[in-house]
């Protein structure tokens, strides 16, 4: 049973949960909304144009295509969640639940002809404007970051005459372990990673590239004696992996007695080789933080749980054009967009399943009201998970701006109320595993996507495939015709052959080909050059033709034509990566209420 069905079942017992620490309940009518600090209520010239910027445009795919096929994309994102992601959201595959002021598709880009314009634009002129940096400056220097160093009033949401936001200071000098250096050789405290991009629209066949980098806090960076120590911060890294990932992590042999954790959990203070994941509060068993981080952790003033980040981790998320080399669609150095998130607040178990409660609760007694977004231009939206959310993107010359509110709160779409997410984030539980290249800690300059095995579900399933069969395409919008001639034969039938290949290296899908890429390039240039954001993001060409315009006719049945929903990729609690054992996880943990907070079963 969803968690939308049991909502009036279940509410009061999750309201009597523990509270949020410094972190952010709700933002319903009859809560009072706790921003975090420093984020102050949206200021008037950031009133939205259209009430819903956070339900994403491929929520409003035609799902039954005119020959009564029923394709779901739907629930590579909302599908049965594993604590203490409590959204139960699977149902989500079935109707189109949308609140009223929704049913009309705001997402008009998606309906513009752009191939005549797109025709019309050299191959060389998209070229030359993709391989120039919108991020360094011709001397080497951070052009956002001296921008914001003298804030421009429009940016300046509380007129102090200073930046409050986050400032980017990502170097992009990427050693062999992944970490952000210095030019004189010191750490910036960011590390890339790899990760199986997730399906659907992240793909840059789709439209673009994409990294990630995380940063954990200072404390986390620092031995017992305060100093920075790297060989500390790649074990806090490692246990952060475990328990997000929920998976053992392999480390460099480690004396537990000097970091003084047990950290492959043999119950001795030894030699140890891995970090395994343990978390069984209910008998004392856990993972504990190392260094500096272990002392915080014991005064109380920083956390560690299954499934959640410690407040204060960053991640910083670049999306880029495709550019062509040697005949290959690789990442451009011009980025579109530059995301931030934040952790600033700490949420215990109880406090994700009261909010996920309250969520669906209203969902059911308030059918038609929308989610409100507090936030601003420099310090982003909040979104109820303690997580805060800013970005830049291109203005009309392609020079990276502060995102808008309304931009801004498009962000929280993806980031909030979804199932597939891993305390609210995408990418890390799908980090590649340590039999990787640099045990997947590296950027994409390092290493691209060819030779990259498919990886599998929990439940033996390969996923991409997966993918491709329960929807009948390689996009939501079913508009990406190089897939469905690549993978699927002229009567929608999978190509075995294709799919064959596919397993032994991904990029065989997520790459396409270089016409594409260019033809994908100059589709997004257009609406750069409109500074249309807000009526959508996704670089079509063609007028899309399998979305929905306006639900709210009433000739439109509101239901997608699925009728039972699909599984996550995980199935238990693990996501199986090529390299580890193929096998069921078995179910996700139940919870059970203990002294008023939740605490997650033995795993």
């Amino acid at each position: 049973m969803s968690l939308r069905t049991c909502a009036l079942l279940l509410s009061s017992v999750f309201l009597a949960a523990c509270s949020c620490q410094k972190s952010e309940p709700g933002t319903r009518s009859e809560e009072k909304p706790q921003l975090p600090a420093g984020l102050q209520a949206t200021a008037p010239r950031d009133v939205l144009s259209h009430p819903t910027p956070y339900i994403p445009p491929q929520c409003y795919t035609k799902t039954t295509a005119e020959d009564g096929r029923v394709h779901n994309p739907c629930f590579a994102c909302h599908h049965t969640s594993i604590a203490p992601n409590y959204l139960e959201d699977a149902d989500v595959q079935l109707t189109y639940a949308f609140p009223g002021p929704a049913l009309r598709n705001p997402w008009t880009n998606l309906f513009v002809d752009r191939r005549r314009a797109v025709a019309a634009m050299p191959d060389e002129e998209i070229l030359a404007y993709v391989r120039q940096s919108n991020y360094f400056a011709e001397d080497g220097s951070l052009r956002l970051a001296r921008a914001l160093e003298k804030v421009p009033a429009q940016w300046d949401a509380n007129g102090n005459g200073r930046w409050d936001g986050w400032t980017p200071d990502v170097q992009f000098r990427f050693d062999e372990r992944g970490f952000d250096r210095l030019a004189d050789g010191g750490y910036t405290g960011w590390r890339a990673f790899g990760y199986y991009p997730f399906p659907g629209t992240f793909w840059p066949t789709n439209g673009s590239f994409g990294d990630v980098l995380i940063r954990l806090p200072e404390a986390f960076r620092q031995d017992a004696r305060g100093q920075f120590d790297l060989a500390t911060y790649e074990l806090n890294l490692a246990i952060t992996e475990a328990l997000l990932a929920r998976r053992d992590v392999e480390i460099a042999p480690t004396d537990e007695k000097k970091v003084g954790v047990d950290l492959d959990g043999d119950g001795k203070q030894g030699t140890a080789r891995r970090v395994k994941y343990v978390w069984i509060p209910g008998k004392g068993t856990t993972l504990r933080w190392v260094g500096a981080a272990r002392a915080l952790q014991d005064a109380g003033q920083v956390h560690l749980a299954a499934g959640l980040f410690p407040e204060g981790t960053e991640f910083a998320h670049g999306v880029y054009y495709l550019d062509v080399v040697d005949g290959r669609p690789t990442l451009a150095r011009r980025m579109k967009e530059l995301r931030y998130m934040i952790k600033r607040g700490w949420m215990t178990y109880g406090d994700h399943e009261r909010a996920a409660a309250i969520e669906a609760l209203d969902a059911v007694k308030k059918p038609d009201e929308t989610r409100a977004a507090k936030g601003n231009i420099e310090l982003g939206v909040g979104n109820r998970a303690g997580w805060s959310l800013q970005g830049f993107i291109e203005d009309a010359h392609g020079e990276l701006r502060p995102q808008t509110h309304e931009e801004n709160t498009f962000c929280m779409g993806c980031h909030s109320g979804v199932g597939a997410t891993d305390d609210s984030v995408f990418s890390f539980g799908r980090k590649l595993p340590g039999s990787e290249f640099q045990a997947g800690w590296f950027h994409w300059s390092q290493r691209d996507l060819k030779g990259l095995r498919e990886p599998r579900r929990a439940d033996g399933h390969y996923e991409y495939t997966y993918y491709l069969e329960q929807n009948g395409a390689g996009d939501e919008l079913r508009a990406n015709t190089e897939v469905l001639s690549r993978f699927f034969t002229a009567d929608g039938k999978p190509r075995p052959e294709a799919l064959e290949a596919l397993h032994a290296d991904i990029s065989t899908l997520l790459l396409p080909s270089p016409e594409r890429a260019l033809q994908l390039d100059k589709a997004y240039r257009l609406i750069v050059r409109e500074q249309s954001f807000i009526r959508g993001r996704d670089a079509t060409v063609e007028p899309a033709v399998n979305v929905h315009r306006d639900l709210s006719d009433s000739s439109v049945e509101l239901i997608t034509g699925v009728t039972e929903p699909l599984t996550g990729p995980r199935t238990g609690n693990v996501t199986v990566y090529p390299g580890l054992p193929v096998k069921s996880a078995g179910p996700a943990p139940k919870t059970r209420l203990t002294g008023g907070q939740v605490t997650a079963g033995p795993h």
